[in-house]
């Protein structure tokens, strides 16, 4: 039976980091370009990854941990749930799923009557530099959504408000050839436990169920749960702790020439492992989540 629900694109992936130096060297050597460090009004600080597909990582840092804290006791949802991704997991990983949205109002509403609202609407604006070396002002509002269940991962849903059109086009092109993002995994013991939330957030309820997990689709991208035999099979990983809730775990990228993106990793030190037709490349300092590289096809 059809969905009568749109999927949500996918936005961006928050993955908290110690500083931006080391996550800066560390996607550079991966054959990132990444953009100008970019300081929130709240305390925290990025330096995103963009893709020609409209999805973007956001390699997130504390630079001021007064403001950070300040801002979590004001009930700013987005520092506190970092705060808390920190103190459970360390300061390197994955700790967000987030989509686009027209009208973060509305989501927020919805969560709430959904009963999967992590709290206050946060809206703000910052400065906003583009390759050109121009700065302009944006704004945006986020509604966030958790599961209780789950500590160490949420989502939220942004909504850009007058952030001005500007050409990407430097920051898009890769020395790994990699156009977007294709798959987001995620992990729990018993995946289904959290089909509903999954579902509600990506706003689309058909699911494919099978022995290793779940998959819900985004639009453009997938959002996947796997159980620990899917860890196995799909990552190469084997994971014996005894951890319930969704846990953040790994990337999959669409790549163009897969021989020349294992040519660079070899040239720049990066280690790499095969798993089925991806390259696989492991966390690392500055990289919070399992990277996953996969060809076009």
């Amino acid at each position: 039976m059809t969905s009568p629900r749109t999927p949500r694109p996918l936005d961006h992936l928050v993955l908290p980091v110690e500083d931006l130096e080391t996550t800066r060297a560390r996607h550079t050597a991966l054959g990132f370009t990444v953009a100008a460090d970019a300081r929130h009004p709240f305390g925290t600080e990025n330096a995103c990854v963009f893709f020609a597909d409209g999805t973007y990582l956001e390699p997130l840092a504390v630079a001021s941990r007064e403001d950070c804290e300040q801002a979590a006791l004001e009930g700013n949802v987005f520092v506190a749930r970092d705060q808390a991704h920190r103190f459970r997991m360390g300061d390197t990983g994955f700790s967000a799923l987030v989509v686009g949205s027209s009208d973060a109002d509305g989501d927020h509403a919805r969560f709430q009557e959904l009963g999967m609202s992590a709290g206050d609407l946060l809206g703000f604006s910052r400065p906003m530099t583009f390759p050109d070396g121009s700065e302009q002002t944006a704004s945006f509002k986020l509604a966030f959504a958790a599961d209780l269940r789950t500590p160490d991962f949420f989502g939220f849903a942004v909504e850009r408000i007058n952030v001005p059109a500007a050409d990407r086009s430097a920051l898009t092109a890769h020395a790994n050839g990699v156009a977007g993002i294709s798959e987001v995994f995620l992990s729990e013991p018993n995946p289904t436990d959290f089909q509903y939330f999954i579902q509600e957030f990506c706003d689309n309820r058909e699911v494919d169920a099978n022995s290793f997990g779940m998959t819900i689709e985004l639009d453009g991208a997938a959002v996947t749960v796997l159980n620990r035999a899917g860890l196995e099979a799909f990552l190469g990983l084997v994971d014996t702790s005894r951890e319930r809730g969704l846990l953040g775990r790994a990337l999959a990228f669409k790549v163009h020439d897969m021989v020349a993106l294992a040519e660079l990793f070899q040239e720049n030190g990066v280690t790499a492992r095969e798993v089925g037709s991806r390259l696989i490349v492991d966390k690392a300092p500055g990289q919070g989540a399992i990277y996953c590289f996969e060809e076009i096809r």
